[in-house]
């Protein structure tokens, strides 16, 4: 008897404040699809950065013949110098090294001709005018840093190239719309608690006749307040899951019909999965902040 009473004036109350119920349910379902999003973004960025950084090398290139760097001013690198960067990387940096290769000048000629044969620059080009390199793979892509260092002034270095370095502007980015996609949501959401708590106060204004027969006959104030809490509750949780909804509408046809479908250099993209971990914490934060805004609210309009 009880139970229904309160499901009825509930349903009272949010049909008497249709407007502003309906102004919670989208401005949650905003908030929570930005912080859905912000999370999302972060994941997807997770899984990237492991398939990426797992295929990235770190280059030293041995100065060749005719080198315009400063450091290469003494000529091409000596069979003894290019000996001797492969005993620092077997040596002093061994821990730090997963893997490494020499590509010879015969190599790199044959990778510069395969990708550049038909143009005036391959046409001009020699095998002699090649660099020797090396290709390493580090344990930890990370401590670029500590390899650059070894080699920083190192006889016959021409140059070290980090192939990290090129893919940090892309995650800077992402990084960057994630901020931002994280801060709208925190402003939605202050907005969301404030469209809450009005609501709430207006429907226990409304009806502060009903609260007084109430208060007469001797109800607690749970039992007064918990339909009021009830009506910012369903409101932000029809909200949170049209925002889950949207969320797995998003990574399904965008994500992975089309992305995945579209870009051959990767497959490191998120799934639904990813949504349907997230979807509950979105759920919880919904009805944590829906019930603690309006039992706040009610604090003052129907205090026994």
């Amino acid at each position: 008897m009880r139970l229904r009473f309160i499901l009825s004036e509930t349903a009272k109350g949010m049909s008497r404040n249709l407007a502003m119920t309906v102004s919670v349910i989208l401005v949650a379902f905003v908030s929570l699809l930005f912080v859905g999003a912000s999370g999302l973004l972060q994941a997807q960025i997770a899984a990237m950065k492991g398939e990426w950084y797992d295929e990235v090398e770190v280059s030293v290139y041995m100065c060749p013949q005719a080198s315009a760097y400063p450091t290469c001013a003494e000529g091409e690198a000596t069979q003894e110098q290019i000996d001797a960067v492969e005993s620092t990387i077997t040596g002093a940096l061994d821990s730090f090294v997963e893997s490494y290769q020499i590509e010879s000048k015969e190599q790199a000629y044959a990778n510069f001709m395969k990708s550049f044969g038909n143009t005036a620059v391959g046409r001009n080009a020699t095998e002699d005018m090649m660099p020797v390199s090396f290709r390493i793979k580090l344990v930890d892509p990370e401590n670029y840093a500590v390899v650059a260092e070894q080699f920083s002034g190192h006889a016959g270095v021409e140059r070290v190239v980090d192939q990290g370095s090129t893919l940090e502007p892309l995650f800077t980015v992402m990084n960057r719309a994630s901020w931002i996609t994280g801060g709208l949501a925190v402003i939605m959401g202050v907005a969301a608690v404030l469209l809450i708590f009005t609501t709430i106060r207006l429907s226990a204004m409304s009806r502060s006749r009903e609260t007084g027969i109430m208060r007469l006959v001797g109800a607690s104030n749970l039992f007064i307040q918990l339909p009021f809490i009830l009506e910012g509750v369903i409101a932000a949780l029809i909200g949170a899951l049209l925002a889950v909804g949207a969320l797995w509408a998003g990574v399904h046809y965008v994500v992975e019909d089309w992305l995945a479908g579209s870009l051959s250099f990767t497959s490191a993209f998120i799934d639904t999965g990813a949504v349907l971990s997230l979807a509950p914490w979105l759920i919880l934060a919904a009805i944590v902040l829906a019930a603690a805004s309006s039992a706040f609210s009610l604090s003052k309009y129907t205090k026994v």
